[in-house]
């Protein structure tokens, strides 16, 4: 039968510390392993929910990004057509539909009251007045008739 050899000295100082016994080492063991195993699972758990709340985020951000480029191409659209209204060949006809005629020479007035210039009428309208369609649905609805 084999027996612990008998230690001497710091040996056997060293010796005193550690435990002895099989038993009480098992029934140490037995919390660290269960401490691991909730600690990996923990971790692992912690993993999966990150990586949803990522997921989520991106499918957020490809949404916002669709919905971007959505309004850019609204606002893009939109700009066109101010810039087709605003543009002089639209902005005469427009004028003209509405009966307005280009103007004669100006005259400025100085601050003691003289006049500057020789004022001109602007030539009388060839064509008739024609109204916006705004302002056929407004006078229908409150006047009768409306003279140029």
């Amino acid at each position: 039968m084999s027996r612990k050899p008998e230690l001497k000295g710091r040996a056997a100082r060293l010796a005193r510390l550690l435990p002895t016994g099989g038993s009480r080492g098992q029934a140490a063991r037995a919390p660290f392993v269960l401490l691991v195993v909730v600690l990996l699972g923990g971790g692992l758990i912690g993993l999966l929910v990150l990586n949803s709340a990522l997921s989520e985020g991106s499918f957020q951000l490809d949404d916002l990004k669709q919905r971007t480029k959505e309004l850019t191409d609204e606002e893009q659209a939109l700009q066109r057509d101010i810039d087709a209204y605003s543009a002089p060949r639209a902005l005469q006809r427009r004028a003209r539909e509405l009966g307005m005629v280009p103007g004669g020479d100006p005259a400025f007035l100085d601050p003691d009251g003289t006049v500057k210039g020789v004022p001109s009428p602007a030539p009388a309208a060839a064509t008739p007045l024609v109204l916006a369609p705004e302002a056929l649905a407004s006078t229908s609805a409150g006047a009768s008739t409306v003279t140029p």
